[in-house]
């Protein structure tokens, strides 16, 4: 089902945007659940960390463009944890 995703930045981009929204999103509940864990945002930069797997993985099966689109939401995730930190000093 993998190898039928087209070559395109914006499905990369789509991607790289959705998936760890997903992960950020549950790990987001769980933080607000478990009082220890409200200061753990190592867990968000995991969930972001997952594009670098999805990269890793397209531009291994030869879809440039898709990981390019991942690269950019990526950098999107990156940019938005750096001012939410800035909002919690």
């Amino acid at each position: 089902m993998i190898n039928q995703i087209k070559d395109n930045v914006w499905v990369g981009f789509g991607i790289g945007i959705f998936l760890p929204g997903v992960l950020l999103s549950i790990v987001w509940f769980i933080m607000h659940q478990i009082a220890y864990l409200a200061k753990a945002d190592l867990l968000l930069i995991g969930c972001i960390a997952v594009n670098a797997l999805l990269l890793k993985y397209f531009f291994k099966v030869n879809k440039e463009n898709t990981g390019r689109g991942v690269l950019g939401a990526t950098f999107i995730w990156g940019m938005l944890f750096f001012f939410y930190k800035i909002s919690q000093s």
